[in-house]
């Protein structure tokens, strides 16, 4: 029930996502010639005439005057020309297309290769970028053309189709229609010049279109619609939440680059879409000399263990990267697996992805490994009797000279030659030596020893063939009758033949041994890699620290240079390394469209760069770029894995950043809004009072002035400006308040000495009270704060005012600056008022509140230490309420970080 509930909501993830983007309708033949562009021009017109928005992205009429006749009325872009080796070629205007973003874009021939220097190099993948971007997009392709048939077609016909078009594709279909011809009837439009050229249609008559081959593709093209058709079918139904239609499980296909790799992974994964399953492909490194190559690991070149068989496997190592390049583009999961015992692994695999099927290729089975039950067929036949075993039989000719092959492994290098022979050299002289001097009878173990030597420092080949001229060294020179190979006791014979078998045995081991030593050095490098990563990683704190903190691992892990955008923010200017207008559009093209892109891509190829995105749960937050050395043309699978698997982290990593950003820009809204808040409270109950006098003050002189005085007109006078330079004082911290505020408490931070703030905030004081007396006193070695000097300045002065008018008359205000036990910058504000309850100190910053023996009694200043508390705040300290020295008055100490 669990397994359909998540069957039904990935097909309505799917069902999302695929409505939120284009949708591509595919006008699918049998071969050329069918019809497929006239029958996507008379859609297009029908739509045209319904008001829809079709535009002509790319049409090949290929001279056909009733095809062009098509093309009357409707919208057509202009084609962009490419210049290549002096020639103009003409090309699809993608960019233009993109700008003018129809509701449905024709382009045909959907299997096209585009002219060098193109943004992309296939057609298809022209189509994809238009789908992402949200327009439909009807399109023409053959059969012929689909990567998974490509194999079957080359059965078919003899010829091997070069311009392929991924699967994968498919899965953004709206529609497939089949344009149908009968074999007779393409015979005959072929014959009336229709399709070919009168001298081309004779030569195609001989080869491509004969008969038998237009039927087989025929079927193989309705095969392919009804396969889409019943996969739309399922699709819909799951994201209905209808059931009744089973859908198969998931293929696991296995190869080990012998020969046949893209051929299983095109019939692997023909199999898994026949029945609708996921699939993904393997190959397992043993660590043997016939097998380790499957996994040559390229970062030796780097700087990692260099592996032997890096030198021998190229080859094979080349067939496999092809192979799994095709499975990605198919649609399929790649992975390497690390095991001595090929069957477990693959049974292993295939339980972990809940595989039904295990796709294999015909084995090269040994005589004594099937007498003993010992071949892979076998072994997956008894242990894994849960799983449907398909072996797939390549059309290739077997080599031969295989079972040999299979035997001793690939020809051993120049390098591992000279060991076997040197080795070999030495055993001799060593045991003619022990023979001779020291009296040693047997001197098997000599010989035993030098097996054990090559086969600790090479491959198991060359570990059997050292046994092998050890064994006749042995016999030839030390057994009688010497100088020969034969033997003349009975025991000598049981001697060699022991000697022999366990050589060969020892050298297995050793050589096992030794590969599985590598293999994990170099799933160590890897894991190293990664945790290094996310050790510097999580010390990031910012989007800056991220990108700092990757392109040195990036670029310390994979031997080359590195430069990495996050957002708006890229690698630092003196660490950034030159990227030209081409380099940098692929770059923003990568970022925009969340896809891989210039070297080692078939996406903007041109680049010297290798561009890949930074994803964050489908979002695109920037891209890495990474440039390695001009002599290495090709990515190992285990480069490629550790540069994504590194990618992927650094993703999380900047959105963890952002994420952190956005809490503290959250929590310093709070605060925010808490002083505004408190400047309000402040408005309504500070700012009253100082009106009201100066309004009462300036009554009276308008009413009474002529018969007051001049002593009373003076008091009045006093009176009004006294209040007024109160008022002002408060509209100024008000307006300070209010466009900080604004700002989003974005502090204009500046370095200053804390004696220099004290004595500013204290002059203040004097000239607005001329009777209050501060005495500072600052401890030793405290150097500047990096702080708004404004907005500090103006907390000291409130705390420093509240002090003076609790003060008893003659009291002086202390101020002391020195350093916390944390590290921080202390600064104590104390008088020698009635002080503050123990239970009450705490309650003093709450707006409101007020006390008739505390620093917010009536005579408050109207801003409060709700203020002072809100602008120390906004600099990540604190305000807290003390005893005051020996017990006596009030201190307010102010707690700011210090940088």
């Amino acid at each position: 029930m669990g397994s359909e509930n998540t069957e039904q909501a990935n097909a309505l993830m799917g069902e999302l996502r695929r409505q939120a983007a284009g949708r591509l309708t595919v006008f699918l033949g049998a071969a050329p010639g069918v019809g497929k562009t006239y029958a996507m021009l008379a859609r297009a017109r029908e739509l045209h005439r319904q008001g829809v928005d079709v535009v002509i992205g790319i049409v090949e009429t290929h001279g056909r005057s009733e095809t062009h006749a098509m093309l009357e009325g409707l919208p057509n872009l202009a084609r962009k020309r490419v210049e290549y080796q002096g020639r103009q070629l003409e090309e699809m205007d993608l960019d233009g297309l993109l700008a003018r973003k129809p509701a449905i874009a024709l382009v045909d021939e959907l299997a096209h290769r585009n002219a060098p220097g193109s943004r992309h190099e296939r057609r298809w993948q022209d189509v994809e970028e238009l789908l992402d971007m949200g327009i439909d997009v009807y399109t023409t392709v053959n059969i012929q053309h689909l990567e998974s048939l490509n194999d079957v077609v080359h059965q078919i016909t003899g010829i091997r189709v070069g311009e392929t078009v991924p699967d994968a594709l498919f899965e953004r279909l709206r529609d497939i229609r089949l344009v149908d011809l009968p074999a007779r009837e393409l015979i005959e439009r072929l014959n009336q010049g229709k399709v070919y050229l009168p001298e081309q249609a004779a030569q195609a008559l001989q080869a491509f279109f004969s008969p038998s081959n237009l039927t087989a593709l025929r079927e193989l093209a309705m095969q392919t619609v009804a396969e889409h058709v019943d996969a739309d079918l399922r699709e819909t139904r799951a994201a209905r939440g209808l059931s009744g239609i089973a859908l198969q499980r998931h293929v696991l296909i296995a190869i080990d680059g012998q020969g046949q790799s893209e051929y299983l992974v095109r019939a692997g994964a023909r199999l898994a879409e026949r029945r609708g399953a996921p699939w993904s492909v393997v190959t397992i490194d043993t660590g043997h000399s016939a097998d380790a190559s499957l996994h040559s690991d390229d970062l030796g070149r780097q700087g990692a263990p260099r592996n032997t068989t890096a030198q021998v496997g190229q080859q094979r190592q080349m067939e496999l990267d092809k192979a799994f390049a095709l499975a990605r583009s198919l649609g399929g999961e790649t992975e390497v697996l690390h095991n001595t015992d090929i069957t477990q692994a693959l049974l292993d695999a295939a339980a972990a992805r809940g595989a039904r099927s295990i796709v294999i290729g015909r084995t090269r089975e040994r005589p004594i490994a099937r007498i003993f039950n010992r071949t892979l067929t076998q072994q997956l036949l008894q242990r894994g009797a849960r799983y449907e075993l398909t072996i797939v039989s390549t059309p290739v000719a077997r080599q031969r000279g295989r079972r040999f092959q299979d035997l001793a492994g690939e020809r051993p290098a120049r390098g591992e030659l000279a060991t076997i022979v040197g080795a070999t050299a030495g055993a001799i002289a060593m045991a003619a030596v022990a023979e001779q001097v020291v009296g040693l009878q047997d001197i098997s173990p000599v010989f035993l020893v030098a097996v054990l030597l090559v086969a600790s420092r090479t491959r198991m080949a060359a570990s059997v063939i050292t046994a092998i001229l050890c064994f006749m060294a042995y016999d030839f020179l030390f057994i009688e009758p010497r100088f020969t190979f034969l033997i003349s006791a009975p025991r000598g014979v049981a001697t060699v033949m022991l000697f022999l078998a366990a050589a060969l045995i020892a050298g297995r081991l050793a050589s096992r041994l030794r590969m599985q030593v590598i293999a994990l050095r170099a799933a160590n490098t890897h894991t190293t890699a990664m945790q290094n990563l996310a050790r510097q990683l999580a010390k990031a704190a910012d989007v800056g620290q991220v990108i700092a903190a990757s392109a040195s691992v990036l670029r310390a892990a994979l031997h080359a240079e590195v430069w990495i955008r996050i957002h708006d923010a890229s690698s630092p200017a003196a660490a950034e390394p030159h990227l030209g207008e081409r380099d940098r559009a692929a770059a923003d093209w990568t970022q925009r469209h969340g896809e891989q892109s210039g070297r080692y891509t078939d996406t903007l190829s041109h680049s010297e760069w290798w561009f890949l995105p930074i994803l964050a749960d489908q979002e695109r937050l920037g891209v890495v770029a990474l440039r390695f050395a001009a002599s290495m043309n090709r990515l190992s699978f285990e480069q490629r894995r550790l540069a994504e698997s590194m990618t992927e982290d650094i993703g999380q990593a900047a959105s963890r950043a952002r994420l952190v950003a956005e809490l503290e820009a959250a929590r310093v809204a709070g605060e925010t809004e808490r002083l505004r808040s408190a400047l309000l409270s402040s408005v309504s109950h500070d700012l009253r009072s100082p009106l009201a006098s100066m309004i009462g003050a300036a009554d009276s002189l308008a009413h009474y002035g002529k018969d007051m005085d001049a002593a009373d007109r003076a008091s009045l006078l006093d009176t009004i400006r006294v209040e007024g330079e109160r008022l002002d004082r408060y509209i100024q911290n008000l307006l300070d308040m209010t466009r900080l505020g604004h700002q989003g408490l974005t502090l204009t931070r500046d370095w200053i000495g804390i004696d220099e703030l004290v004595g500013s905030a204290a002059r203040r004081l004097q000239r607005y009270l001329p009777s209050a007396r501060v005495v500072t006193a600052m401890d030793a070695g405290i150097g500047p704060i990096h702080v708004h000097p404004a907005l500090i300045e103006q907390a000291l002065f409130n705390v420093m005012e509240n002090a003076a008018k609790f003060s008893p008359p003659g009291e002086a205000v202390h101020v002391r600056a020195h350093r916390g036990d944390d590290g921080t910058l202390c600064i104590d504000v104390s008088d020698k008022g009635p002080g503050i309850p123990a239970d009450e100190r705490r309650r003093i910053f709450d707006m409101f509140y007020s006390v008739e023996r505390g620093d917010r009694g009536k005579q408050g200043t109207g801003l409060g230490l709700t203020i002072v508390q809100g602008i120390v705040g906004a600099h990540m300290g604190r305000v807290e309420a003390l005893p005051g020295p020996d017990g006596v008055g009030t201190t307010i100490r102010i707690v700011l970080p210090v940088e």
